[in-house]
């Protein structure tokens, strides 16, 4: 690893996926060395506007990427690019929806940023969406895209809460990809938990169904989860992973990386 630099393109749809999804990892691979890029598709305008409100409907857009702007930081990551796709709210039966994009289009703005930044490796959502998520899941497609079509046929996609035994927020697990790693991110729990409260609109969702599971209020340290995981998504195959964000979580990272 010595002279090789890692950097990272970190592609989410909504405001806050970045940090409950994948913060730990992101902060750590920030302080040990890395260059860490966030995009992100939305500015999260159909989300929650807070407990009690905190903003105005119209407004909440732009109160959503002040507070992703505040989370970026926190996390130690170098930039932050907003598509501005908007997000479209969830609708009277509790559906989500995807925003709307050209698929083809969307792969090639992300891949596009990927080339502006200089990184070789894209992280984005699991391939069911986390928890089904239509967003989720187009930004995986469009994320697969980017890669696949890369000029260099270089890039590296890895993918976020890959399932693995003991997966802590099961319901956040992305049933079809296998964990390649599994990180203890306790170390950077801090930096992972001050992102997380710059999300002010969304801190009631974060909790809601600790609390209802657990019968009383919920802290926001405990819903963190302390171990993320990753799976990588293309190249696909292969037992022995020798890309460059493997070498720099074997080489750099030792000390997180948890048995399969």
């Amino acid at each position: 690893m010595v002279g090789e630099k890692l950097v990272v393109l970190a592609a989410f749809a909504h405001p806050d996926d970045e940090t409950m999804l994948i913060g730990g990892t992101l902060a750590m691979l920030a302080a040990r060395g890395a260059r860490v890029h966030v995009l992100c598709a939305t500015r999260g305008e159909g989300g929650e506007l807070g407990e009690p409100p905190l903003c105005q409907p119209h407004e909440l857009g732009r109160r959503r990427e002040a507070e992703l702007r505040c989370a970026v930081q926190a996390l130690g990551c170098a930039s932050l690019e907003i598509l501005g796709y908007r997000d479209p709210p969830v609708d009277q039966q509790g559906h989500l929806h995807a925003f709307n994009a050209d698929l083809d289009s969307l792969a090639t703005q992300i891949r596009q940023r990927m080339q502006s930044v200089g990184a070789g490796v894209l992280i984005t959502h699991g391939s069911n969406g986390e928890y089904g998520h239509p967003a989720h899941r187009l930004m995986h497609q469009a994320a697969l895209g980017a890669v696949q079509t890369s000029p260099t046929d270089t890039a590296i996609l890895y993918t976020v809460s890959a399932t693995f035994p003991g997966h802590p927020r099961p319901h956040l697990a992305n049933e079809d990809d296998a964990a390649h790693f599994v990180l203890d991110v306790g170390p950077w729990l801090a930096a992972k938990l001050t992102a997380a409260r710059c999300h002010r609109t969304q801190l009631a969702l974060f909790l809601r169904r600790s609390s209802r599971a657990w019968g009383r209020p919920a802290q926001l340290e405990e819903v963190l989860m302390r171990r993320e995981s990753l799976h990588r998504a293309w190249p696909a195959g292969g037992d022995a992973l020798h890309d460059p964000l493997a070498r720099f979580l074997q080489a750099r990272c030792a000390d997180a990386l948890l048995p399969l």
